[in-house]
């Protein structure tokens, strides 16, 4: 073994671990197992963990450094384990010089909020390969109840908009067809780089890289997104109609306790406004289930908020309490009812997935094929290759029918 890499959590975690490992492996370390830590809730530190524990199992000798959002905020649990030789911070994990040697400081944490020391986020692509996930923004200044990530990240930072359209030119030139831009609160995009937008951004890239075929976002706070964005969405083709929306509930009273910044109708407006810009867009979205106080009428609205929205593509989480967060401290709904609502939620979820593919069936989509024998269309959905495509062709397909979960190319 020379570098490996065990990444969980967002796109952002999985950029920035393509990141570490090339340094890694420049700086000539091997027998090193680098794992890149999600705290968005509490099964994901469980998950970590127990991975940590199979892979120092199946390999003894591997040099175990855990970094990322859970080493950050949740330092003591894996400073526990005596698998774990190294715990680094989210502040240093892409400082290069970390990676030079073994550090004889076995937990180096520093604190994500302080200013002076602030660094930008890293613009580093993952690997050349037809998708690319490019970091563009990093750290969040809201403070939703339920959620440390801005106590794991830090305050909101941009890469500069030319530093991340040179990032896009070095992609495309070395094969790369398709980009997505990340980040921990992507439409924050700007705000610290003066009256930039991710509107702004999103432009620029297009026009400076006309050989880009395609650019397309992670999640996005729907009430947050900057007039030039949503009109890109209707006049750039190469910005691909698929969404996928940090929504979390569909009752006003739950958002409200959630702290977040909009409500049901903006979330419905939103979904209705750029489906009449761009009729083809496919929409996912994040929802919890169970929040603290929530009640099964409430529950019901973030049900019927699959269907008014035209939700295709959801991420359910049960809730889980993060020690320090106001929501902990809230009212807790029973366990039972919380998988059980995740469960309706996710067999909507399902429900509105098929249906989505059904109107698919019969049209012609453009398709990018990836390995494995599967593509994805512009609207980001899956579909089963012909035999002997390409990885990285770009081929307009016919699709004849579904399984349910993948469409099938005729």
């Amino acid at each position: 073994m020379t570098v490996d890499v065990l990444s969980f959590g967002c796109r952002l975690n999985a950029a920035e671990s393509e990141t570490m490992r090339r340094q890694a492996e420049a700086a000539g370390r091997t027998d090193l197992l680098l794992v890149n830590t999600c705290a968005v809730t509490a099964e994901a530190g469980r998950q970590a963990r127990k991975a940590i524990r199979a892979a120092a199992r199946a390999n003894p000798a591997a040099r175990v450094v855990v970094t990322g959002c859970g080493a950050q905020v949740e330092t003591e649990a894996y400073a526990a384990m005596p698998e774990v030789a190294e715990i680094l911070g989210n502040r240093r994990k892409l400082d290069p010089g970390v990676w030079t040697a073994p550090s004889p400081e076995r937990v180096r944490i520093d604190d994500v909020m302080d200013p002076r020391t602030d660094p930008l986020p890293d613009a580093s692509p993952m690997r050349a390969r037809t998708r690319a996930f490019l970091p563009v923004q990093n750290g969040c200044d809201h403070r939703c109840t339920f959620c440390v990530i801005p106590f794991g990240r830090g305050h909101s930072r941009s890469v500069p908009l030319a530093a991340a359209v040179a990032q896009v030119r070095a992609l495309v030139a070395a094969g790369t067809r398709e980009v997505v831009l990340t980040g921990v609160d992507l439409t924050a995009y700007g705000r610290d780089l003066g009256d930039l937008t991710l509107g702004a951004l999103v432009r620029a890239i297009l026009r400076a890289v006309p050989a880009l075929d395609r650019l397309r976002l992670s999640s996005i706070d729907s009430v947050e997104a900057d007039p030039e964005l949503v009109a890109a969405f209707a006049e750039e083709p190469r910005l691909m109609p698929h969404l996928h929306l940090s929504l979390q509930a569909g009752d006003d009273l739950i958002l409200k306790r959630m702290k977040r910044r909009h409500g049901r109708d903006d979330a419905i407006r939103f979904c209705a406004e750029i489906r009449n810009r761009r009729p083809d867009a496919v929409f996912g979205a994040d929802l919890i289930a169970g929040f603290p106080t929530e009640t099964e009428a409430q529950f019901a609205r973030s049900l019927d908020l699959v269907e008014e929205c035209g939700l295709a593509l959801l991420h359910v989480f049960p809730y889980s309490p993060r020690p320090g967060t106001p929501a902990a401290r809230m009212p807790q709904v029973a366990s039972g009812a919380i998988r059980e609502r995740a469960a309706r939620l996710r067999d909507a979820g399902a429900a509105a997935f098929a249906r989505r593919l059904d109107r698919e069936t019969g049209e012609t989509r453009r398709v990018l094929a990836e390995r494995g024998g599967i593509g994805r269309t512009e609207g980001f959905l899956p579909v089963r290759l012909p035999e002997g495509v390409e990885a990285g062709s770009l081929i307009d397909l016919r699709m004849a029918g579904h399984d349910g979960q993948v469409l099938r190319a005729a």
